[in-house]
C-alpha cells in the first residue's frame, strides 16, 4: 500500500482483528497523532487479552514521551528497547534496528519503510507527508518474519515469546522469501540485490531515499546498463530529511549517466520508499541501498515473485516517475559550481565516517 493515509488504517484494522498475539518491531516511533492511534489500538488489544510485544529502537524512539511509554506499560504491553544508548560506547551505540515489522497472530505481517510518526501521515503532515509504502504478507513467510523478531527480542528481553507457527501456503502460489542484514560483514539483502541485478535481462528499477552505495553494487548497475538493460534509479529531489546524504549520492551521477543509467529525482515531497525490481522479481522492506545500512543497521526485506504484486509495484514506480525530473548527462555536466562543492564536501564526509567506523571497529 502507498502512503500512510492508506496503510496506517489497514495496519490498525489488522491490530483490531488480533486474537492471540502481536509482535511489533519499529525504528521510528514518535509521540504524535499517528503514535496515539497505534497506542490506542495496542491497548485495546491487551484489553481483549491479546499478548503484545513491542520492540523499539532506543534511538529511534527517543521522541516517544514518558506518558506514552507509561500508558503502554500500564496496559500490560511488553515494551523492550533495542540497544539502549550508553555513554562512552560510540561504536556500540551506532548499532540500531532499522526493521519495520508488524506480525498479527503469526499469520499476517507488514513490512516496508514507514515509521510510526506524523511525517508519514497526510492527516497530520498535510501535503508534505513522506511518500512511502508498506506491504502486507500472508503465508509461510510470516514464520520467517516471526523468527527475525524472536532473534532480536531474545538479545534484550527476558519475557518469553509465543512459539513460531508456520501458516499454510497461499492458494495463489505466490513465491517469496525474507532476506536480512544482521552484521557488518553479512547482508543477505545486499547480496541478493547484487545477484539479481547481475542476472537481470530486461530491467533494474531501484527506488531508495539514500544512495551512498557500495562499489560492488554501483559496478553491477553500470554493467547491466552497458548490456542494454533498462536501469532506472528513483531518488529524492529537493525534499530530503538528510540533504547532505542527497548531495553525497549525487557524486555517483556522472559515472552512472555515462554508462546509460537513467536517474530521476522525485519532486512533490520526500520519497522514502525502498524497493528494487529486477525483471519479474521484487524486493521491498526497510533496507536502504547505502553503506550505513550495511555496516550498522539490522534490516530485512521481503522478496516476492507474484504477478499481481509486481504489477502494482511497477505501476507505482511509473507513476512516481511521472512526478520526477530526469537528470540528463549534458545538463548535469553544466550544473553550478556550488552544487559540485556540496557534492564534494558531502562525499568527503561519507569517506571520513566510513574510515572512522572501520578503523574504530578493527
Amino acid at each position: 500500500m502507498v502512503d500512510g493515509g492508506n496503510y496506517f488504517p489497514a495496519m490498525l484494522d489488522d491490530i483490531a482483528a488480533a486474537r492471540d498475539h502481536i509482535l511489533f518491531e519499529m525504528y521510528l516511533f514518535e509521540s504524535g497523532d499517528v503514535a496515539t492511534r497505534f497506542i490506542d489500538a495496542l491497548v485495546d488489544a491487551r484489553e481483549r487479552n491479546v499478548l503484545v510485544y513491542l520492540l523499539l529502537d532506543d534511538y529511534g524512539s527517543k521522541h516517544l514521551n514518558r506518558s506514552d511509554r507509561q500508558r503502554l506499560l500500564r496496559a500490560g504491553i511488553h515494551l523492550c528497547l533495542f540497544n539502549p544508548l550508553r555513554r562512552g560506547q560510540l561504536m556500540h551505540n551506532l548499532r540500531r534496528t532499522h526493521r519495520k515489522i508488524l506480525i498479527i497472530d503469526g499469520r499476517t505481517c507488514w513490512t516496508g519503510g514507514s515509521g510510526i510518526c506524523d511525517e508519514f501521515d497526510p492527516r497530520s503532515h498535510g501535503r508534505h507527508h513522506w511518500h512511502d509504502t508498506m506491504t502486507r504478507i500472508e503465508g509461510p513467510c510470516c514464520g520467517d518474519w516471526q523468527r527475525l523478531f524472536h532473534d532480536s527480542w531474545r538479545r534484550y528481553a527476558s519475557t518469553p515469546l509465543p512459539p513460531v507457527t508456520q501458516p499454510p501456503q497461499l492458494p495463489d502460489g505466490c513465491l517469496g522469501r525474507v532476506t536480512d542484514s544482521h552484521s557488518p560483514t553479512h547482508s543477505e539483502v545486499m547480496r541478493s540485490f547484487i545477484q539479481h541485478t547481475r542476472r537481470a535481462s530486461r530491467r533494474v528499477w531501484l527506488t531508495t531515499p539514500y544512495f551512498v552505495v557500495s562499489r560492488k553494487f554501483l559496478r553491477s548497475l553500470k554493467r547491466r546498463a552497458d548490456h542494454g538493460v533498462d536501469v532506472r534509479i528513483l531518488l529524492p529531489g529537493p525534499h530530503s530529511d538528510h540533504p547532505w546524504t542527497r548531495h553525497a549520492g549525487r557524486h555517483y551521477y556522472t559515472a552512472l549517466l555515462q554508462h546509460g543509467v537513467r536517474i530521476f529525482e522525485y519532486q512533490p515531497r520526500f520519497i522514502h520508499t525502498k524497493q528494487l525490481i529486477c525483471d519479474d522479481w521484487l524486493s521491498v522492506g526497510s533496507s536502504n541501498a547505502d553503506r550505513w545500512n550495511l555496516r550498522w543497521n539490522l534490516d530485512a526485506n521481503q522478496e516476492i515473485r507474484c504477478p499481481s504484486t509486481l504489477a502494482a509495484a511497477t505501476a507505482q514506480f511509473e507513476q512516481d516517475l511521472a512526478h520526477s525530473q530526469e537528470i540528463l548527462l549534458e545538463q548535469w555536466l553544466r550544473r553550478p559550481w556550488r552544487d559540485r562543492l556540496h557534492e564534494w564536501l558531502s562525499r568527503q564526509m561519507v569517506r571520513l565516517l566510513s574510515w572512522f567506523s572501520y578503523n574504530r571497529k578493527h
